[in-house]
Order: C-alpha cells, then structure tokens, then sequence
C-alpha cells in the first residue's frame, strides 16, 4: 500500500462555488502511480466547503449558491456569533452542511468521477481569504 499526502493551498476566490478538480489532480501527480485506491479531500477551514457536483453548467453553481443564500440568509436576528460580519455565523451553518470533506475512487490512475462530476470550493465568505486542502491519496 502507497500512501502520499500534499496540502493544497488555493488562491482567494470569491463568495460561491468553483470547480478544484484540475487543481487537485495536478497538485497530487502521484494519482497516476495508483491502480486501486482512494483520494480523501479535507478543507482545513469552518466557512467553507467541499462537494461533487455537476462540472459542465456555470448555471448549477451560481443555483447552488442561491440556494444556500436563501437556505441560510444573512442578518438572521437570532444569530449570537457575528463578530467577523453578518456573513460569519451562516459561512459556518453552510460550510457543516455541505461538509468538510469527500473522498474519491482511484482505478487505474485516474479519479473514477462520473461524466459530469467535479469537486467543488464552495466559499462561504465574502472575503474568505486563501483556503488549505489537505490531499491524501492511498492504493496500490
């Protein structure tokens, strides 16, 4: 069994959601070397998010993020944290429903998405600054 693990850090992208997929792969190169395993994704942050979803139409990720707004509004009154702004407290709501992280079957070197599956970012703040992914890629 070969282990590998790498932290990608991605520039600052702005409030929604943006496809990491080619980011991820050319930061862990050693996805090639596996036959059969897995790659697990891990965003070291609380105000945003890691997901699969459609790759092929910008339109799912500016729905989603719609979604979510509406799901989870800013200036919410009963929201007690808000220290870092009205975005701060439902960034942290949003970012535990979508989740913190995915993992992902390697066979024969590639990542085994489906035809329009991609990973997203899914940024929660306004000014969410850069953002850490923890890769771990595991397999023979």
């Amino acid at each position: 069994m070969q282990y590998f693990q790498t932290t990608l850090q991605l520039k600052e992208y702005p409030r929604g959601f943006h496809l990491i997929t080619d980011q991820i792969i050319q930061a862990m190169p050693e996805i090639r070397q596996i036959k059969t395993g897995l790659l697990h994704l891990f965003i070291q942050h609380t105000s945003a998010s890691i997901s699969l979803n459609e790759n092929a139409d910008p339109t799912v990720r500016t729905d989603l993020e719609a979604f979510i707004n509406k799901l989870v509004p800013e200036h919410t009154p009963y929201f007690e944290h808000t220290y870092e702004g009205p975005d701060d407290m439902p960034a942290h709501i949003k970012a535990s429903l979508i989740g913190s992280n995915i993992t992902i079957p390697i066979k024969d070197g590639s990542l085994c998405l489906g035809t329009w599956q991609g990973v997203y970012l899914g940024e929660h703040r306004n000014y969410g600054g850069q953002r850490r992914v923890m890769i771990t890629v595991h397999g023979q």
